[in-house]
């Protein structure tokens, strides 16, 4: 059962990617060029949590860099509450400075502990109180009694929690998360899961959130985006998840809804993620 989910109204967008399209020229065949999203329109409500999934190499990260103001589209525009990011006076850099970024891979400066991460953008803004946020943001996330551990002395997980107060501590608006996640295990995953809803809760940040993992995707967002395999790849299906909050992320996927909304999604998903391995298949051949 296919659910179409209606855009948020345009003066309660937070991000919105209108006609994006990215090429570059292809490693594989120098002088050749590689579009790797074209023609993409995705839109994040303010205080709204949406999920692009697709098949490996379909640009999900691409998308999210160009959301940051980190890779300008060869074609299209992004705004950010309505102000293109293109717009200087608005975004001096071209940066998204309402954006957190979280990213897949380890983040955190090993020559600082776990309090001196978080603190680090709060002291490049020059926030007063920078070490008392970082503090707080740290016993947020249960890690309130290793502020002095280096991240070599840390867990995965304790890594994943230190990177996740290390974003929020600069309350941003909107939040940007690539498959922050995929390393741990599943039990720890699913606490960070659980933990991410919990503080998303709290402020209603608009959350764009990219990952591999369809049960994670439901489980957590107001709506699913699905992309195609690519190159070229670009949005085939939007799922509204009317699933009640607040969510355990465990609980939800023993949920009949959750069990209809994941055949759905999967439905439209599955042949594009086919597509994606056999052209892996082809590279590695």
């Amino acid at each position: 059962m296919h659910v179409p989910a209606s855009p948020a109204p345009a003066q309660a967008l937070a991000l919105s990617l209108r006609g994006v399209s990215c090429t570059f020229v292809s490693k594989d065949a120098p002088g050749q060029r590689y579009t790797a999203v074209r023609d993409v329109d995705l839109t994040v409500g303010d205080g709204e949590f949406v999920s692009v999934v697709g098949p490996t190499g379909c640009g999900k990260s691409t998308l999210l860099n160009v959301a940051a103001g980190l890779l300008a589209p060869s074609t299209g525009d992004v705004q950010v509450f309505g102000r293109r990011l293109d717009d200087r006076a608005a975004f001096p850099d071209g940066l998204n400075t309402r954006a957190g970024y979280m990213f897949q891979a380890e983040s955190l400066m090993p020559w600082r502990t776990a309090l001196g991460n978080v603190m680090a953008g709060l002291e490049f803004r020059g926030a007063a109180d920078a070490m008392a946020t970082a503090e707080e943001w740290l016993r947020r996330v249960g890690l309130g009694g290793f502020g002095d551990r280096y991240p070599h002395q840390l867990s995965g997980g304790m890594r994943k929690r230190t990177s996740l107060a290390q974003t929020l501590a600069l309350d941003p608006d909107i939040i940007l998360m690539d498959e922050p996640f995929s390393a741990l295990d599943i039990q720890t995953r699913q606490l960070m899961e659980n933990e991410v809803l919990a503080l998303w809760a709290e402020k209603k940040k608009a959350v764009l959130f990219i990952t591999h993992d369809l049960d994670e995707a439901i489980a957590m967002s107001d709506r699913v985006v699905v992309l195609s395999a690519g190159p070229a790849s670009h949005p085939i299906g939007e799922f509204a998840v009317d699933l009640a909050r607040p969510r355990d992320v465990a609980e939800v996927k023993t949920t009949p809804r959750f069990l209809e909304l994941h055949a759905a999604i999967w439905a439209v998903l599955r042949e594009e993620v086919l597509k994606g391995y056999q052209q892996q298949l082809r590279k590695a051949a």
